[in-house]
């Protein structure tokens, strides 16, 4: 069933939003050559804490996942493209990463996706940032009154394929509320036209994908989470919390 959102429910999203943006800013600023995953999943879990909200992410246990979530946050790194377990590797010059957070305050979630280089940059993966970042953009300014969910979808597939990258539309976005994941589900490519009627009060995490080599496959990895690109290419992954509103998009996870 589908949960619409009132407004005050929205506005404590937004404070659970704040955190999950906080939670980006520590990681992204402790992020350097040589750092661990599991010292960055330590930084998320002290910028959770402070702020009095609790994480989504720990001890979550869907039906793929080999066992309950054992951090905060998620971090995939280069061929990682999804649910990278923060592990004890170290990270290294030029690596590509993407650090996924969920936090919730007063049972009401919040889910977003950031990704960036350590070190000195590849050019090929500040393209592939840029483009996954311009495709959830699309993605969100679909998301209005009127129009339907497979909106959302071709939109963010226009772009992506578009500039010749891979997608996969097993793991998509998803609502978001009471509940980390709720109905209905948000693909990331889709026929425009179908699918759902969007609506006032509506809340989902919107969350592109791409993979550089430009194909649809992946794997699951023998760690039981990890979810990595079937040729080994880089991958980037993006996401928002948005709440659907008679103006327009609005994104809950920003600063």
């Amino acid at each position: 069933m589908i949960e619409y959102k009132s407004a005050g429910e929205i506005a404590v999203m937004r404070e659970s939003g704040k955190v999950v943006a906080a939670v980006h800013a520590a990681v992204r600023e402790q992020a350097a050559v040589g750092v661990s995953l599991k010292e960055l999943d330590e930084v998320a879990r002290t910028v959770i804490e402070e702020a009095r909200a609790k994480a989504s992410f720990l001890g979550y246990h869907p039906s793929f996942g080999a066992m309950p979530y054992p951090g905060v946050i998620c971090t995939s790194v280069n061929g990682v493209m999804l649910h990278g377990l923060p592990s004890p590797y170290r990270l290294r010059d030029g690596d590509l990463i993407s650090v996924d957070c969920a936090a919730y305050i007063d049972g009401w979630h919040a889910d977003g996706t950031v990704s960036f280089t350590v070190g000195e940059p590849l050019a090929e993966d500040l393209k592939l940032i840029r483009v996954a970042e311009e495709t959830l953009a699309a993605g969100i300014e679909a998301a209005r009154p009127g129009a339907r969910m497979g909106d959302i979808g071709h939109a963010m597939s226009t772009v992506g394929r578009g500039a010749g990258y891979g997608m996969q539309n097993d793991f998509g976005g998803h609502g978001i509320g009471r509940a980390m994941h709720e109905e209905p589900f948000v693909p990331n490519e889709a026929r425009a036209g179908r699918g759902l009627r969007l609506r006032p009060g509506l809340v989902i995490a919107i969350e592109p994908s791409l993979m550089a080599g430009g194909g649809d496959r992946y794997y699951m990895s023998s760690d039981g989470w990890s979810v990595c690109t079937g040729d080994g290419s880089r991958s980037v992954h993006v996401e928002h919390t948005v709440a659907i509103t008679e103006d327009g998009p609005v994104i809950l996870t920003l600063p």
